[in-house]
């Protein structure tokens, strides 16, 4: 199913930006054509979604998706009132609206998870990651309150607007004497190059072969949408977790979100420390 998703992600994207193309092309020949300005309004619409996930540093879109997909839907209902031109309908219909609807409820979806490993009260499994300089860290050993993100790579705009909301917050946690560990399945050269990109002294860790999300049922194979792997990131990516134990490894807050769009609020992460007495 991974595979399927990682073909579609890739293919809905250049078949929008063909769409945009077609339609404005379109409208240059006639720019009487009315169906067509609503197509070109249903391609970019989606389109300008992403460019702002990717500018903007947004953690969170369960609301703005909804809008997309209400938009796409009104341009159809424009295009149907005009003067009908089936292949505008087309465009609209397939990479507008069935495309939008597709990465609302299926794409994002990953179908339900649970894990009685990842339980609150449970004692966190003896784990081991890279860390940025090339050694080993167990985080049983820091005997530190932590806070592990567990993100897909340096490619997913919304991890990355996570990893700078909890950089936001290092100051915070640090006094609580927490330990933020950002862990990736990603190459040791992209976690070095995120590393530098923040000021806060957090350690960010390779999770080598994706052992560990394997091991904790959070593993993502094939997750990486078709075709990045030509920028150095593996197919196999992890999905977006968060695990807070206290200093001894118990388990005082997980969250294994069913859809890599919804992320715990930055606040919760100071809330759970502060119930626990921490």
């Amino acid at each position: 199913m991974n595979r399927l998703k990682s073909l579609f992600i890739s293919a809905w994207m250049s078949l929008l930006m063909v769409g945009a193309a077609r339609s404005a092309w379109a409208i240059y020949q006639d720019p009487n054509a009315v169906a067509w300005y609503w197509a070109l309004l249903c391609m970019l619409t989606p389109l300008c979604f992403f460019a702002w996930v990717f500018i903007a540093n947004v953690a969170r879109t369960q609301t703005a998706t909804k809008a997309v997909l209400g938009i796409t839907l009104l341009t159809f209902l424009g295009a149907v009132l005009s003067p009908v031109i089936l292949e505008a309908l087309a465009w609209i219909l397939g990479a507008g609206v069935i495309g939008t609807a597709l990465y609302e409820w299926w794409y994002s979806s990953f179908g339900g998870r649970h894990s009685d490993i990842l339980s609150v009260g449970q004692t966190l499994p003896k784990l081991e990651f890279i860390n940025d300089a090339g050694s080993q860290l167990k985080p049983h050993e820091l005997n530190k309150p932590l806070l592990m993100i567990f993100y897909r790579g340096n490619w997913c705009p919304l991890c990355m607007a996570q990893i700078k909301e909890i950089a936001g917050q290092y100051r915070a946690l640090a006094d609580k004497g927490v330990e933020i560990l950002l862990i990736s399945p990603q190459s040791q050269g992209h976690t070095v190059d995120l590393a530098q990109r923040f000021d806060a002294p957090m350690r960010f860790l390779v999770d080598r072969d994706n052992a560990m999300a394997k091991r904790l049922g959070i593993a993502a194979p094939n997750g990486l949408p078709m075709g990045m792997e030509v920028l150095g990131y593996d197919s196999d990516t992890v999905m977006p977790t968060v695990i807070m134990t206290d200093a001894t490894g118990k388990i005082l807050f997980a969250d294994l979100t069913d859809n890599y769009r919804l992320r715990p609020e930055p606040e919760t992460f100071l809330k759970v420390f502060s119930q626990a007495g921490i």
